[in-house]
């Protein structure tokens, strides 16, 4: 086990301050072998399973390396999936929190005029699917001048959606003079293609694999006709009597279904597929890592690097097309040195996919015989206890990081000429507050929104109703979440 210390690695205060307070207490393998090699700016591709700690691995040396005074993004990320580039945002937001790191995450179904106003501001950091990405650069709203990093983040799972002509025409935008990062779980011949083609000696990182596929994993299947399959997740659901749940369909319609379905029997649950608004996307993410309800019925989407603690069980309602979708999907359970469940429904005609599957993880996934009336009967009384209790929220891991913030709301903004230092200036001026107490500064049109940190934020909402902003008077409370 390394027992290095994040500090030795040349992480400066800041950053290991946010990392302690997220609970970082030392480097994963990943962390460990990635981040040295990032800081000394060297092109890197990386191998290595979901949940292994990956987004901290290439997210602390970005917040490390990027220059504050810099207003133009330095670092692009690239994800496959919205939920992707949300967390990964929030992530580098936490990461970056002292050092006052602002990250804008950029994706489709969201409006394009809002993310074109958050990256005319100040911004270290973009991450965003590809598809938006390059809408930004084809319009002018994304300036690359000034980026030195470029990170493929679930790179394998990005060329699988198609995306590989965007991602190397955005590429082919980019500064010459970068240091370029691919993560990926997997290294198929066309990711293998586009590392040759665009980056410099890379050094390559293999994580092996830990047992945690199968050590922290217990994989089981069913084999059922397709008519069965509700009534048997009924079953399965009152033996199992999970705590967290997320049920993995093929197709949005058989998320609508078996959500019904669920829903009829007074299930806590809730879904996630790709044809709905991304703000109810993030919304239903939020609840269920809070743990508002138990259990998720998602296609494809939450598979890829949402990273959820304390999942107890995955079932595969509908066995996946992709061979690795396996993988990413059984991977949502058994985090962070915790066990878990993955259970495959198969239907008798599926047995191709599961001998690829099966050759594609290395073992034959134990068959199971269907519960019987009487294991169901025995089941329902804890069951139905479980599901008429009322979840244990759970507590956010960014709760620590974010205690002594309070975001401010200001009614002035561009519209008003005001910009960050006329704010800065302002604030300063308070005694007992200097520059290291100014977090994120956000200037909208009308509004301005400002981290306050160290526990000054009441001192600051007092002081502020007595000042003037650049001669202006401006109405100041606490912003709402």
């Amino acid at each position: 086990m390394n027992n290095k210390k994040f500090s030795e690695y040349g992480v400066s205060e800041p950053i290991v301050k946010a990392l302690e307070g997220l609970g970082y207490t030392e480097p994963t393998e990943v962390q460990s072998k990635v981040i040295p090699v990032a800081l000394s700016k060297t092109d890197l591709t990386v191998k290595s399973q979901t949940g292994s700690g990956k987004t901290a691995a290439f997210g602390i040396p970005i917040c490390e390396l990027v220059d504050w005074e810099e207003n133009k993004p330095q670092a692009l990320i690239l994800t496959p999936t919205r939920e992707l580039a949300d967390q990964v945002k929030e992530d580098l937001t936490n990461i970056g929190r002292f050092k006052r790191i602002k990250a804008a995450a950029v994706y489709g179904k969201q409006p394009f005029a809002y993310q074109q106003a958050e990256l005319k501001q100040k911004c270290h950091v973009v991450v965003g699917t590809p598809g938006r990405v390059f809408d930004h650069i084809e319009r002018g709203t994304l300036n690359l001048e000034r980026i030195e990093y470029l990170v493929l983040d679930e790179a394998d799972e990005m060329l699988n959606m198609g995306f590989v002509e965007q991602v190397e025409a955005i590429i082919n935008k980019l500064p010459k003079q970068r240091t370029t990062m691919l993560f990926s779980a997997t290294l198929p011949e066309n990711v293998e293609k586009l590392q040759k083609k665009y980056m410099t000696d890379p050094k390559h990182i293999e994580i092996a694999a830990t047992e945690s596929l199968t050590a922290q994993i217990d994989h089981s299947l069913f084999v059922v006709a397709e008519q069965k399959k509700f009534s048997l997740l009924r079953d399965v659901t009152i033996v199992e009597n999970p705590d967290s749940c997320i049920i993995f369909c093929r197709t949005k319609d058989n998320v609508d279904f078996v959500m019904e379905q669920l829903e009829k029997h007074y299930y806590t649950c809730d879904k996630l597929h790709g044809g709905m608004l991304q703000e109810d996307r993030t919304a239903v993410m939020n609840d269920f890592k809070r743990g508002e309800f138990r259990y998720l019925v998602a296609t494809d989407v939450a598979a890829r690097g949402i990273d959820i603690d304390s999942i107890t069980h995955v079932i595969n309602y509908d066995l996946p097309m992709e061979k690795e979708s396996y993988v990413h999907r059984s991977g949502r359970t058994g985090r962070a040195g915790k066990t878990g469940r993955a259970i495959s429904f198969v239907t008798p005609n599926e047995d191709k996919f599961l001998a690829e599957i099966e050759e594609y993880i290395g073992f034959e996934i134990p068959r199971r015989t269907a519960p019987s009336v009487n294991d169901v009967d025995r089941a329902m009384p804890a069951f139905t206890e479980k599901l008429e209790s009322r979840p244990k929220l759970k507590r956010n891991k960014n709760e620590q990081v974010n205690k002594d913030i309070l975001k401010l709301y200001f009614n002035g903004g561009k519209k008003k000429k005001l910009r960050a230092f006329d704010f800065v200036g302002t604030l300063t001026s308070i005694p007992g507050v200097t520059a290291e107490d100014i977090g994120i500064i956000k200037i909208q049109d009308t509004v301005t929104y400002i981290d306050i940190l160290n526990g000054k934020g009441p001192m600051v909402l007092k002081a502020m109703k007595d000042k003037t902003i650049k001669g202006k008077t401006l109405k100041v409370h606490k912003a709402n979440k």
